[in-house]
């Protein structure tokens, strides 16, 4: 496959030892699901997928779910099918999504022999309150200790996910928290503001008045995780993503730049030139589609160039980078006017970029654009 387009691959592990009540990812506890079998039909897909469509892996990444429960003989029969029709020494990088106390020490130093190359910490706070409203089972130890472990283990980057605006969250409570991140030296954190997706425990909170928005306190605690993080020499590179120098996330990058994706797994969604299609979201359905077919997608469509155009926009300005002025049309061009005029943005060598308060309001500020 060396002269095939290259592609992000993305692996969907949809196992969770406990389902968290924000998380709309397709995901259920093992039960009844035989791992080697649901293992067997992932690398039947990669194999029938990455040769059907020519494409070449320029970065893998294994999400979820939770890939890090999976057991050390799983993740070594996963991972020898991937080495079998992946050339690791020509990938960017190779992710796995974790789950802090889901592994030790032998697990991560597998890991690291199996060719990982960054692993993404799911902590989310640092704070018991938080973390039990969130329904974590680890503790704030663990999340440090498991920070330690990966050190030890030689993982070259290791990424903290970290929440805001959670319930009962003070502005105390995340700054705590992003201290705390920080005093571990991860080379990369990612920032998330809780949004209250369909099909979760939150969500029904949100539509039962139990829970509101605040736009405001978002915004408060978005810049001030922006101020903290850049202070302490984060770059602050994409709208929820802040990273040491050189060490921003290649796969993501390719995501926000528009670049053909692969996912394998119950799910998973790919995107290879104007064809967008997303698997079966279910396991056994998944598992006895692959066998029988070699795929198991569930629908797709064709995007068209406006389809394009909004989502580069959309994405686009996520990104310190900004987008380029061409995206815009006439209308739109003297919307960006204004929202510099604001200083909520800025426009140079035909770019434009949200700055200070902007960068909070990426979505409103995207759909007046688009």
């Amino acid at each position: 496959m060396t002269n095939a387009s290259p592609v992000l691959l993305y692996l969907h592990i949809p196992f969770c030892h406990r389902v968290c009540p924000y998380c709309s990812f397709y995901k259920h506890t093992p039960g009844a699901t035989a791992i080697g079998g649901f293992i067997d039909a992932l690398a039947l897909e990669a194999r029938h997928r990455l040769a059907t469509c020519a494409a070449a892996a320029r970065t893998l990444y294994l999400g979820g779910g939770t890939p890090s429960m999976l057991s050390p003989r799983h993740l070594a029969r996963l991972f020898r099918a991937l080495h079998e029709m992946i050339d690791f020494t020509q990938l960017d990088e190779v992710t796995l999504e974790a789950n802090p106390a889901t592994f030790d020490l032998a697990k991560a130093r597998l890991l690291r022999e199996l060719g990982v190359t960054r692993v993404s910490l799911g902590i989310q706070a640092f704070s018991p309150l938080v973390l039990e409203t969130l329904g974590r089972e680890h503790t704030a130890a663990e999340a440090a200790e498991s920070v330690a472990i990966l050190r030890a283990a030689g993982i070259p980057q290791v990424n903290i996910d970290l929440m805001f605006s959670i319930p009962g969250q003070s502005a105390a409570d995340w700054e705590s928290t992003l201290r705390r991140a920080i005093e571990l030296e991860p080379d990369h954190i990612s920032a998330y503001n809780l949004t209250y997706e369909e099909d979760t425990a939150f969500f029904e909170a949100l539509r039962s008045g139990e829970s509101a928005l605040n736009e405001d306190v978002d915004a408060r605690f978005f810049l001030l995780a922006d101020a903290i993080l850049t202070l302490n020499g984060f770059e602050h590179y994409e709208t929820s993503n802040y990273a040491r120098p050189g060490m921003r996330s290649s796969h993501n990058q390719g995501y926000w730049r528009g670049e053909d994706y692969l996912g394998l797994g119950p799910s998973a969604v790919s995107t290879l030139g104007s064809i967008r299609s997303k698997n079966v979201a279910d396991t056994a359905r998944y598992v006895a589609q692959i066998h029988a077919l070699g795929q198991a997608q569930a629908e797709a469509e064709t995007l068209d160039a406006e389809a394009f155009r909004m989502e580069r926009i959309a994405l686009g300005l996520r990104t310190a980078e900004g987008i380029p002025l061409t995206l815009l049309d006439a209308a739109a061009r003297d919307r960006a006017d204004l929202f510099a005029a604001e200083g909520l943005a800025r426009i140079e060598h035909g770019r434009l970029r949200l700055i200070h308060h902007g960068r909070a309001l990426v979505d409103p500020i995207a759909a007046e654009l688009v």
